[in-house]
């Protein structure tokens, strides 16, 4: 590959990955609509089948309202234990093509496979074969000659699907790409572009770069490149993890305090198990964060090395305290880890406290 060559960036996502978990190791449900999450009254959904979609179940949708507008959907209870081994099976297949794997979630990633002479679509192909003869489960991909496009483009032919944008495309793709698919742009900001006049990325490009800094800040200037499939972010391998945390944007906005405790309490629940796989590091801090209906966010922190349930009920009430009467409408819940070195420090200052100690004890 010369040095002008254009990158050859996959990303890989899973389709319904926990609900299709379910229908394979139940066969029972092929065919029904099945979502995955707490069935109670105040139970919300993680995700759910395309069968189930098509009478508008999604994630984050309360139970009662999943199911009054699908009376026959299956809420299964949420297994994370499962999902993780089946993310950790898919990950090692990724690991047989590059080393270059940038993991976003369980079901999705990054993978760059410019060494490869085949073409991106190739190795796309094989990947998803291998992950379907292996553990029974579809994905769907994305190829490009960047992350942006190549995540857009994992969308276009689900499930089970692929799409490339090749370099000399990119131009023709992004005119008539609605903006909502960009990064960063939510409902509320499509919404405020849209009363600007702007519905696609071809209506960005007839703006200038000054006119969009000067309207929308510096999120108008990323939006002037994004909109022209302009992405230079490598792909980037995991690295020592400095947090591990989960966070939920929900349909609809939480109005109280008491409303979005249960709602916490399953991102904690899901944060434990995350946790799982990391015994072997210090924790320094837990915290929560809340994100308002004006998108304005903040985050509580409190040290501690335990990342007990109370702790996070009390960060939360701490948040909500900041609102200002605000509603919230993502909650998020993690804890950061301390350094080897600071672990290592910490490690040592304990040992010679203790021995300080019994020292102490002995005179």
């Amino acid at each position: 590959m010369t040095e002008e060559s254009p990158r050859k960036i996959i990303h890989i996502d899973m389709d319904c990955f926990y609900a299709a978990i379910e229908v394979r190791d139940h066969p029972e449900l092929r065919g029904k609509p099945v979502a995955v999450g707490g069935s109670s009254g105040r139970g919300v959904l993680t995700t759910a089948n395309y069968e189930a979609r098509k009478f508008g179940c999604r994630s984050a949708m309360p139970a009662f309202k999943a199911l009054r507008q699908c009376p026959s959907l299956i809420i299964m209870p949420v297994r994370f234990g499962v999902y993780r081994a089946e993310s950790q099976q898919i990950r090692a297949i990724f690991a047989k093509y590059t080393g270059l794997i940038e993991p976003l979630s369980l079901d999705e990633a990054y993978l760059d496979v410019s060494h490869w002479r085949s073409s991106g679509e190739s190795v796309a192909e094989e990947i998803r074969a291998e992950i379907r003869e292996t553990t029974g489960l579809t994905a769907s991909a994305g190829i490009a000659p960047n992350k942006l496009l190549a995540k857009i483009a994992s969308d276009w032919n689900k499930p089970d699907g692929q799409f490339e944008v090749k370099s000399d495309s990119v131009e023709g793709f992004m005119a008539d790409l609605p903006v909502r698919k960009l990064w960063g742009v939510g409902a509320k900001t499509a919404e405020r572009l849209l009363k600007a006049g702007i519905e696609t990325c071809g209506d960005v490009q007839n703006h200038a770069l000054t006119e969009l800094h000067r309207r929308f800040g510096r999120f108008g200037t990323a939006l002037y490149h994004l909109s022209r499939g302009r992405d230079d972010r490598p792909v980037q391998p995991s690295r020592e993890r400095k947090s591990v945390s989960n966070e939920r944007t929900y349909s609809e906005d939480i109005t109280c305090f008491e409303e979005s405790v249960p709602k916490l309490q399953a991102l904690w629940e899901e944060l434990c198990d995350d946790l799982a796989k990391h015994k072997d590091r210090s924790i320094k801090s837990a915290f929560v964060k809340l994100k308002f209906n004006d998108f304005r966010h903040t985050t509580v922190e409190r040290q501690t090395s335990a990342p007990e349930w109370k702790l996070y009920e009390s960060l939360l009430q701490d948040g909500w305290q900041r609102s200002n009467t605000r509603h919230v409408r993502l909650l998020g819940a993690g804890v950061r880890f301390r350094s080897q070195e600071e672990a290592s420090e910490l490690e040592q200052l304990t040992l010679f406290e203790e021995n300080l100690e019994s020292l102490s004890g002995g005179i």
